[in-house]
């Protein structure tokens, strides 16, 4: 008899933790969790237009940003590729530097297929404005020498990191 009151005692405590425990992960993996980082401005969807007139192909050559929804990537930021395109047949893959001036930098890694002018950037930290960036964006062609990012970001405080 004492072993069955034990059980009906810890069975609906057990149900308490597993359905808190199931509303936390349902969270976090539908984005309320994002959600609430957003909401301070700190996380969000970032979307950027760039302008590749003057890229080259070979290290050190660069695009320049024609629009961004974030303010510490403004209009004319630089984006520096540091290897030359084709390294890797029909691909780019090279460190980047996004100079938004001032001192306000980011590093990262795009990687783009040359052919179906597909690809990814990441971004894992910068300098000034730009310090505790992280990205991951998709790349794609849109027309002429423009391409576009499309993806997330986060400012992560360095107290977090």
């Amino acid at each position: 008899m004492k072993l069955r009151t034990i059980t009906t005692i810890i069975a609906p405590w057990t149900q308490l933790v597993m359905l808190a425990s199931f509303v936390i992960l349902t969270l976090s993996l539908s984005g309320g969790v994002r959600s609430v980082l957003a909401s301070n401005g700190r996380s969000g969807d970032l979307h950027v237009t760039k302008a590749c007139e003057e890229y080259t192909g070979q290290p050190g050559a660069h695009c320049t940003i024609d629009s961004s929804n974030l303010t510490q990537i403004p209009k004319g930021s630089i984006v520096y590729y540091t290897q030359a395109a084709g390294i890797i047949p029909g691909m780019l893959d090279s460190n980047i530097v996004l100079d938004a001036g001032h001192g306000d930098r980011a590093i990262g890694r795009c990687t783009l297929d040359l052919s179906t002018r597909l690809g990814l950037c990441t971004f894992s930290n910068g300098t000034g404005r730009l310090d505790g960036f992280t990205a991951e964006v998709k790349v794609s062609y849109l027309h002429g020498f423009v391409w576009a990012w499309d993806g997330t970001y986060h400012f992560q405080p360095e107290s977090e990191r």
